[in-house]
């Protein structure tokens, strides 16, 4: 057994392993996959029998995290053979890799599971639910009648593909109205679009543009394999029954309802709406992320807690955070040696994301916690506006 990392002209060979475990996925995909993704990203295998048959792959993203921005991972493309299971081939590639990107200072990597109990032993903890809904398409079939009352054929809506060419374009209409809303994302330049449109393009769709006259005021992507999925839907104010005209006029079966996925920047949460776990993470360099962020308006931090981590034990280590959020915000971190706690590196995951209470913290195995420490820790301002809906 071998374990390496692939030079980067050898990533094309991880193309059959995963056409035989994601046999769901399709050529037109897989074309756009290995074109675009897997030309300049990290992938680590295990070779048995002279042959792949274990893999892990790294896409990276520039990601914003509060006013900062750094290079992320998200890990896709976990898979083994299957006579080949069971054999600690996957545990083996996260352990490699993890090590890799702590070695470059990276924060944290993310991905999305195929089920959380995989990964939960090696410290990833769910940081990102996505807002869920299915759109009623026929009005005489839902109490939601006010949709019969709008359409996009009022004066100056028109409704178009995204073309390359536009990618400029949608990458400064998120940036000037929604990218303040969340502290962590994609950045979403142009490349990002571009990436996007020909993902999208594999999946039998594309990116829409919905225009009020010369101005750009919302946009989605779509795929339709199986049905029609509209993604990351973002609309201006005033334009949501527009936005909704737009996506039911494109239904091929107006009986079937659209399913609408992460449109934390469309409309409030209706009756039947979900929110899905989706996006676990694992935090690489606690002490890198804490200083990338804030205290709370008004409140003065000062408290030391130790960090376990036994997979990077490098990690392993007594920080003390200090900030007065009457200043500018920012936590100042230095390595000490008294600690007034125990905080294991998933558990501080948890909570630095704002997916889990102080007190739900608490009460996770091998955390200990003084009353003093957290009330301290209550005063950190969470990770907890997240945007992270990368598929590959």
């Amino acid at each position: 057994m071998e374990l390496r990392k692939l030079e980067q002209n050898e990533n094309g060979k991880t193309r059959p392993l995963w056409e035989h475990v994601f046999n769901e996925d399709t050529k037109a995909f897989l074309d756009y996959y290995y074109f675009f993704k897997a030309r300049d990203n990290e992938i680590y295998v295990v070779e048995e029998d002279g042959k792949i048959c274990s893999m892990l792959q790294l896409n990276p993203y520039l990601l914003q995290v509060e006013k900062s921005r750094f290079t992320g991972n998200y890990i896709i493309g976990v898979a083994t053979e299957p006579e080949y299971r069971k054999r600690g081939y996957m545990g083996a590639l996260l352990r490699r890799s993890i090590q890799e990107m702590y070695g470059r200072g990276e924060l944290f990597t993310f991905l999305m599971p195929a089920a959380e109990a995989i990964y939960t032993p090696y410290d990833f903890r769910f940081v990102y639910d996505q807002r869920q809904c299915e759109l009623p398409v026929n009005p005489e079939n839902t109490e939601d009648a006010d949709i019969s009352k709008h359409s996009d054929d009022r004066a100056g809506i028109a409704m178009t593909d995204a073309s390359m060419g536009d990618a400029g374009e949608l990458s400064h209409f998120f940036r000037e109205h929604f990218a303040e809303k969340w502290q962590v994302y994609a950045v979403r330049d142009e490349a990002y679009y571009q990436s996007l449109l020909f993902e999208r393009q594999s999946e039998n769709g594309g990116i829409k543009m919905i225009r009020d006259g010369e101005r750009l005021v919302g946009t989605f992507t779509y795929s339709d394999e199986g049905g029609l999925e509209i993604l990351e839907p973002l609309i201006l104010e005033g334009y949501d029954e527009v936005l909704r005209q737009c996506i039911c006029k494109m239904n091929p079966v107006p009986e079937v309802p659209v399913r609408v996925y992460a449109y934390g920047a469309w409309e409030s949460t209706k009756p039947g709406d979900k929110e899905k776990p989706m996006i676990m993470a694992r935090i690489l360099r606690p002490e890198k992320l804490l200083a990338e962020m804030k205290v709370k308006k008004g409140e003065s931090l000062d408290c030391t807690f130790a960090v376990l981590d036994f997979l990077l034990p490098q990690n392993s280590r007594i920080w003390r955070v200090q900030g007065d959020g009457r200043e500018d915000g920012r936590i100042r971190v230095r390595e000490t040696e008294n600690s007034e706690g125990v905080l294991p590196i998933g558990a501080l995951t948890s909570f630095l994301f704002g997916y889990k209470t102080i007190e739900e913290t608490a009460q996770e195995g091998d955390v200990i916690m003084t009353g003093h420490l957290a009330a301290e820790l209550k005063k950190i301002e969470p990770l907890q506006n997240i945007f992270l809906n990368e598929l590959v």
